[in-house]
């Protein structure tokens, strides 16, 4: 019997718009695709996930990585907060599913400077009855250590559990420890996966 929902946050309850965000200040598509490729697309992102460095640690890291943007990593990391938009329908999802009677956690790859800075964009994570970010843990989906954090810090058994992301790798690691998962592509879809799911 599932009790549990899990959700992932990036274009799951928030839409992850870091190519609409690096466009507003007006770079060259050359430019923004360096900075994809230093950053977002980049080797270290999954560091600045996991919190190994701290914030200027890690936009130094950038820089080093490559010095012919130095002055636009600067720019785009003086304040990330346009980096997340929040999902219309991720409050109502989330008020549901409690009105229910099911428990509610969010379990997310994040660095902590996009935590603090897209608060608004967050906002629904009030409203969880647990939450994990992976730069807090200093680990990262789809390492299993994750997962098993979760299960253990709130006491949840794996199998009155269901995982949404929207990554097929997380979700297969979720199942490999028994947590029944939902590939995210779009609201509908998963709604209804979820929906069929919990009448089982």
């Amino acid at each position: 019997m599932v009790k549990n929902i899990i959700f992932d946050i990036g274009d799951v309850l928030a839409d992850f718009v870091w190519r609409e965000f690096y466009g507003t200040f007006g770079f060259s598509d050359e430019i923004q695709e360096k900075l994809a490729a230093c950053t977002v697309l980049g080797p270290l992102w999954p560091e600045f996930d996991q919190g190994v460095l701290g914030e200027q640690e890690m936009i130094a890291a950038f820089k080093q990585y490559d010095d012919t943007i130095a002055a636009e990593i600067d720019m785009v990391f003086h304040d990330i907060g346009g980096m997340l938009r929040q999902k219309d329908y991720a409050v109502p999802w989330i008020n549901e599913l409690k009105e229910q009677g099911y428990k509610v956690y969010i379990i997310s790859n994040m660095p902590s400077q996009m935590a603090r800075q897209c608060a608004d964009a967050l906002s629904f994570a009030e409203l969880a009855d647990g939450v994990i970010l992976s730069f807090q843990e200093k680990m990262a989906k789809p390492d299993s250590t994750i997962f098993r954090r979760l299960l253990e810090r709130y006491d949840l058994t794996a199998g009155e559990c269901v995982f949404i992301d929207d990554r097929e790798r997380n979700v297969t690691a979720a199942r490999n420890l028994g947590i029944p998962g939902i590939v995210f592509e779009s609201y509908q879809q998963a709604y209804g996966d979820l929906k069929k799911l919990l009448m089982m």
